[in-house]
């Protein structure tokens, strides 16, 4: 295991992307975002996704050149077009305009077209917390989920995330996928010859199994089973019914090298308190609420591990698998 400051796991991120073919500022992009998940924990939307987007870079999935542009816009809406690149530089662009346009008319959308794997959904709020705005943001991905009663693979696990400002605090950070699991605790799972419990997945003709490598066959089961299939549906119509993007069932698995480009589809919502009751208003009863829920003790307000685990990593730098790291300076160039 070796240790790595933020800022060295940065550029060495960043340049094995460059080295598959990214343009600087969608490597740099690119690998903020997966350090900045890595550093919160979460290890799935991390550093491990660099080789994948590398594959994905060298065999033409995505467009290393790509340059994100605003192709549609009114004055609270608009629409970004990915051009087949990376999300990251993408999603920037749509939450900083989301974020300009809120402050004009109280509130605005954006979203994002042809665009990829967008990572932790709730990274890219963080600028409207920080304007003092509520965020929302949503994605679709490659089918993992049937429709409720069906079998075949339809909907991704399509992540949903917000964020709510604090006056004198971290803001609350919600970020949830709407499969019952992670789908890479299946893949641990079946490389380590373990079984599953029932509920997390069905097999191709869509029994319920405790076989992972039959549910990574066939389809995850929605979180809250027929709710968790209307969110995944919902998800599903804002990303891509509105932006002209590819539906989860259009789009080929992130977790193969080869395929299409997925042109999968983002939006994100951006709401400023001002325009409503005010932001005294809605600061006074955030608090009232949150006080209320912790005074039950054992509630953990959502978001404060990844900030607790930010700041330990800010310190102390990232533990990385050796592996990883050889394999991410290969990727760059360095060498060992």
């Amino acid at each position: 295991m070796s240790v790595l400051s933020l800022s060295q796991a940065t550029e060495l991120a960043a340049a094995a992307l460059r080295g598959a073919g990214a343009g600087a500022a969608m490597a740099q992009s690119t690998a903020q975002a997966l350090v900045a998940a890595e550093a919160q924990g979460l290890a799935s939307h991390g550093l491990s996704r660099v080789p994948q987007y590398a594959a994905h870079l060298r065999l033409g999935r995505v467009n290393g050149a790509a340059q994100a542009r605003v192709i549609h816009a009114r004055a609270a809406a608009c629409l970004v077009d990915a051009d087949d690149g990376l999300a990251f530089p993408a999603c920037e662009l749509a939450v900083g305009e989301a974020r300009r346009r809120a402050l004009e008319c109280g509130s605005a959308f954006a979203a994002v077209t042809r665009s990829h794997h967008f990572g932790a959904a709730a990274h890219h709020l963080m600028p409207l917390a920080e304007a003092g705005m509520v965020g929302l943001g949503f994605g679709n991905s490659p089918a993992a989920m049937p429709a409720w009663g069906g079998k075949r693979a339809l909907f991704g696990t399509n992540p949903i995330a917000a964020v709510f400002p604090r006056r004198d605090a971290q803001p609350l950070v919600i970020d949830l996928s709407l499969s019952e699991v992670a789908r890479g605790k299946l893949m641990v799972a079946a490389k380590e010859g373990r079984s599953i419990p029932l509920g997390w997945a069905v097999d191709r003709e869509g029994r319920p199994t405790t076989d992972p490598q039959a549910g990574l066959e066939g389809s995850m089961l929605p979180a809250g089973g027929v709710k968790g299939a209307m969110l995944a549906l919902i998800v599903e119509l804002l990303c891509c019914a509105l932006t002209g993007a590819s539906f989860g069932f259009e789009a080929d698995s992130f977790f193969v090298d080869e395929g299409n480009r997925p042109r999968i589809g983002q939006a994100f919502l951006a709401i400023d308190p001002g325009a409503l009751a005010g932001a005294d208003v809605f600061h006074e009863r955030i608090e009232t609420l949150l006080a209320a829920m912790c005074a039950d003790e054992g509630v953990r307000l959502p978001g404060r591990r990844r900030f607790d685990l930010a700041a330990r990593a800010q310190r102390d730098g990232l533990n990385v698998p050796d592996a990883l790291e050889r394999q991410l300076r290969e990727l760059a160039g360095t060498g060992a």
